[in-house]
């Protein structure tokens, strides 16, 4: 029957008792008899004391830090030397990250200011730390979101060089630092039947000039707001990573035409509407008949369906309210025309 172990703190207890309380008189006792008596625990304390005891050297790996940066000696107010270190950087950092089999999945770029600027709102200073600026910073930092993960110098730095064309600062750069958000390089395969990019590097180059040009909230992804107003919309920053519910349409089934008796097949028939963008100006002369009047169409009105009214937000300033009605014109036209305040204006023709 083995006899259990005392712990390191009964073997303290043990020793005490001995009348050894330093470690002097812990290493002058005999190794081979504390083994005897104590077990184990203690012929470590005894190792630890006369400095023999060994310890295996855990090796930690240190978390690698894809970043360079730069201070300039002097003041730079041009974009040549900041796109020279730049691309410098690119060098270092895709070198890096291709020795270990990763990809850059996107880029930070931080320009620091020998002054701080003051927040602004204006053309000049749209992107500050996406869209906010404090007045006691004096660093500027942009995220570059790569669509497809790459270590391509060339691609990376014009996304760069497209953005800094653009940018416009008052006071000298004295530092300049770019860091990388390392991943594993993207494997996917496509459906037999699924449409994919060709190049989304090129795709994200030419929306970055466009919104150079154009503004930032004028380019990107329509999106129709919860209103019944016709043609309200509003516009989102464009989104790389696109869910399956986002788009219904693509998992829904074709809906095929039901059977009627024997071999026979429902042809109901669709009309669609074909908007005018913008809506066409017209006029409506009574007389013994209803005659419209536009730039584009004309006519005698002989059949009209409405008033449909349709309001909304009546809780704010953007309120709306509008009636519509639907009109054949003595041609053949179908149209739908709309009177808001005391005005009349042609929505579209049905096809």
């Amino acid at each position: 029957m083995e006899h259990e172990q005392p712990n390191v703190q009964e073997i303290l207890t043990i020793l005490r008792k001995w009348g050894i309380e330093t470690l002097g008189q812990l290493a002058a006792f005999k190794k081979p008899d504390l083994r005897t008596r104590l077990g184990p625990h203690a012929v470590r304390l005894w190792e630890r004391a006369n400095g023999t005891a060994t310890r295996l050297l855990k090796l930690v790996q240190p978390s690698e830090s894809f970043e360079e940066n730069f201070e300039f000696e002097h003041d730079i107010e041009t974009a040549e030397p900041l796109l020279f270190i730049l691309r410098r950087f690119l060098e270092q950092l895709t070198l890096r990250l291709n020795a270990i089999y990763l990809a850059a999945a996107e880029l930070t770029l931080r320009i620091t200011f020998s002054n701080p600027p003051q927040v602004r709102h204006g053309t000049d200073w749209s992107d500050w730390r996406n869209g906010s600026a404090a007045a006691d910073k004096q660093i500027y930092e942009r995220i570059f979101k790569i669509p497809q993960p790459s270590n391509d110098v060339d691609l990376l730095f014009r996304m760069l060089q497209t953005h800094l064309e653009t940018f416009k600062s008052e006071f000298p750069i004295v530092a300049v630092a770019l860091s990388a958000k390392p991943i594993k390089p993207a494997t996917q395969q496509f459906g037999l039947f699924e449409t994919a990019l060709r190049n989304p590097q090129q795709l994200y180059e030419t929306l970055a000039r466009l919104s150079a040009l154009l503004g930032s909230d004028r380019v990107g992804t329509p999106v129709l707001e919860e209103t019944h107003q016709p043609d309200v919309f509003r516009i989102e920053p464009f989104a790389w990573n696109l869910n399956a519910e986002d788009f219904p349409h693509r998992l829904a089934p074709a809906s095929a035409p039901l059977p009627e008796g024997k071999g026979r097949v429902s042809t109901q028939s669709h009309v669609a509407l074909r908007r005018f963008r913008p809506q066409k100006s017209a006029s409506f002369f009574t007389s013994e008949h209803i005659h419209l009047q536009s730039a584009q169409i004309s006519g005698k009105v002989i059949e009209r369906n409405g008033p449909y009214f349709l309001s909304g937000n009546w809780w704010d300033e953007k309120s709306w309210s509008r009636a519509e009605w639907d009109m054949q014109l003595e041609n053949g036209e179908l149209i739908r025309a709309h009177e808001s305040e005391g005005t009349w204006k042609i929505d579209g023709i049905y096809d």
